[in-house]
């Protein structure tokens, strides 16, 4: 497997090119102006370098406004967002709530007067903040999208944004485990993982820590807050701590590249557009720098769907060809070998125990605070199982 020293940094002009015939304007009279295409990333270098004074410089220019959507009347409120950034007739608009997703409200309006015209209104869920930093999702959402990888911000609102819609079908379990459509996954997977922020000097992005272990550690502090009996439906809070202090040390060891990571691929956070043969990554509010491999372990559990129907995780020979793809994406001209994936195989399922206990502490804080219809408790349970299940198969890898 190459290192991060055998390979070279391109700047982001020699990446991508933008397919101007499709992108568009959709109003001229309109306050912002849709652009209704991704950049084209067929890419065949390593790394997408975007410098930190042009993400600076993106976040500067995104338009705020000073206003909140109310959960109970989130037709009605989208609207307003809507026109406060395009200026775009009532009677034109059509809203439809997308029902995906189980941390936030998601609306989606397209300009009837245009089929490929249509905006996304995210409104945060209730108290998200304590498990996700909003700047740093405003912060993915810009440089993924300067780099051709999401749809444009925007903009902003007290608890919120708008942002573009990506045409295509959102996958289903059943995707997942496609032959040809997860080799896309993989393959866009290992485009991702080249995504570095460099200081204007070129120095590179050695600052940025993976932040895996600081979030669960984060995330603990607010179960012990949350729940003062130390005990919730069989698992033990005290116990759950002692857990993720020994499988970080065990982790440390596979010496993992850090890299941006998604950190929540489930198929929901998929698009596929049947037009293009491509796949999109949607949804960044718990992207960060973190460790390779866990951003594929991750992905692997979510086989399962948010039903944890583990049956349905991807067996060895499944994984090996998967992760092939994702080793030749990431280092473009050098073909993975048997020995590269095989090695890989055993780290990643090795760091799937890390994905159990940090969706595990993310439902125990969502149990208390959401007012999403979602069974977070039962579903910290299975994640939990499912840990103490796979822990000594999977850490004798």
């Amino acid at each position: 497997m190459l290192t991060n020293n055998e390979t070279s940094l391109i700047t982001l002009t020699t990446l991508t090119t933008t397919t101007t015939s499709s992108s568009t304007s959709i109003n001229n009279n309109s306050n912002t102006s849709i652009n209704t295409a991704l950049i084209d990333t067929t890419p065949t270098p390593l790394f997408f370098k975007l410098s930190k004074k042009e993400l600076e410089t993106g976040i500067k220019n995104i338009k705020t406004i000073d206003y909140t959507v109310v959960e109970n009347n989130v037709f009605e409120c989208s609207e307003y967002v809507v026109k406060s950034f395009f200026d775009w007739k009532k009677e034109d608009l059509e809203f439809t709530q997308c029902r995906e997703g189980i941390t936030n409200m998601l609306i989606k309006c397209t300009n009837k007067r245009s089929q490929e015209s249509s905006v996304l209104i995210r409104t945060y869920g209730n108290k998200t903040d304590v498990i996700i930093d909003r700047n740093q999702e405003v912060m993915n959402q810009v440089a993924l999208s300067k780099l051709g990888l999401a749809a444009p911000l925007y903009g902003r609102f007290n608890n919120g944004l708008v942002y573009g819609f990506i045409p295509g079908h959102v996958f289903t379990v059943e995707d997942m485990k496609d032959p040809h459509k997860s080799s896309l996954v993989a393959k866009n997977m290992g485009i991702w993982h080249g995504v570095k922020i460099v200081d204007d000097d070129g120095y590179g992005d050695n600052d940025n820590k993976p932040l895996l272990f600081v979030t669960l550690r984060n995330w603990m502090n607010e179960v012990q807050r949350i729940y003062k009996n130390k005990e919730i439906k069989n698992i033990n809070i005290d116990v759950l701590n002692e857990e993720i202090t020994s499988l970080e040390k065990e982790l440390l060891k596979t010496n993992s590249p850090v890299v941006f990571s998604h950190n929540d691929l489930l198929y929901a956070n998929i698009i596929y557009d049947d037009r293009s043969d491509k796949v999109t990554f949607i949804d960044y509010e718990y992207s960060n720098y973190g460790y390779a491999y866990f951003d594929i372990a991750n992905h692997f559990n979510e086989f399962g769907g948010l039903e944890c129907d583990y049956s349905l995780y991807p067996n060895k020979k499944f994984q090996l060809q998967w992760l092939g793809h994702y080793l030749n994406a990431r280092h473009p001209g050098k073909s993975a070998t048997e020995k590269e994936t095989n090695e890989l195989y055993r780290k990643v399922n090795k760091f799937s125990l890390a994905s159990h206990l940090y969706w595990l502490c993310w439902a125990l804080i969502q149990h208390h605070l959401s007012t999403i219809e979602f069974d977070y408790l039962d579903y910290a349970l299975l994640r939990f199982n499912e840990y103490y299940k796979k822990k000594d198969e999977f850490l004798k890898l």
